[in-house]
């Protein structure tokens, strides 16, 4: 019995057929795409139950992929980035997707990020009891994954939303980069606190002056809360 449909989508074919093997061996049903446009096509077709994208690839790159697939659809995505390129790690991030792969890679630490990714996501589906928090005029509805601000629907990466419905399930409490790593991501992240700082600034992006009554609060030298005013 198959764990899952993993796409893998790189124009590099040797990379694919490695994969290839790797995900057979472990029991996944492996589908190949070798460019952006591929890519796309295949999902609409096979509905995988997670996306393996690499970044540079013709017609579309990842980064249009993975813009495209978030229009439709909330499937794991995890971003294939080149050596060192933080900057492809931090916007791959930004447009949605839940983790990073740094080429070169071994085999078998993608297949234990494809595991660890799906393991969350297999979590959060098994969620029947609708999930909400909401605060003057802010809801975090985690069942549709919805954010609305001031009564009006707001798009947001499935990442941000995690992170916010965390920290405002929280009010007051103060968080590490560290932990909000290990509880949001929800499992042994190999990148850096830079990603949680990224996160952050685009939340408050779309919340900022909504509210006197809530605030997502640096806490120096520490980390992060949301911080609500005592009535």
């Amino acid at each position: 019995m198959s764990q899952g449909k993993i796409m893998v989508v790189d124009d590099d074919r040797n990379i694919c057929e490695l994969l290839r093997l790797y995900l057979e061996k472990e029991g996944f049903a492996p589908i190949l795409a070798y460019d952006g446009a591929m890519a796309i096509e295949k999902f609409e077709e096979q509905k995988p139950d997670l996306l393996l994208l690499d970044i540079m690839m013709p017609k579309l790159d990842g980064w249009q992929v993975c813009r495209e697939i978030r229009k439709k659809s909330n499937v794991p995505i995890i971003m294939l980035t080149a050596k060192g390129e933080t900057f492809d790690k931090v916007l791959g991030l930004e447009l949605g997707a839940d983790d990073y792969v740094v080429k070169p890679f071994e085999s078998k630490e993608v297949v234990a990020r494809i595991k660890a990714v799906l393991r969350r996501a297999g979590q959060q589906s098994e969620q029947p009891s609708i999930k909400e928090v909401k605060y003057d005029k802010l809801s975090v509805n985690m069942t549709k994954y919805e954010l609305k601000v001031d009564g009006k629907q707001v798009d947001t990466p499935p990442k941000e939303l995690e992170l916010l419905y965390h920290l405002a399930s929280n009010p007051n409490r103060v968080y590490t980069r560290d932990q909000l790593l290990d509880e949001v991501w929800g499992f042994e992240y190999y990148g850096d606190s830079r990603t949680v700082d990224v996160h952050i600034k685009r939340l408050r992006e779309k919340l900022e002056g909504v509210s006197a009554l809530w605030s997502l609060k640096t806490v120096w030298g520490v980390g992060y809360k949301f911080e609500v005013k005592e009535s």
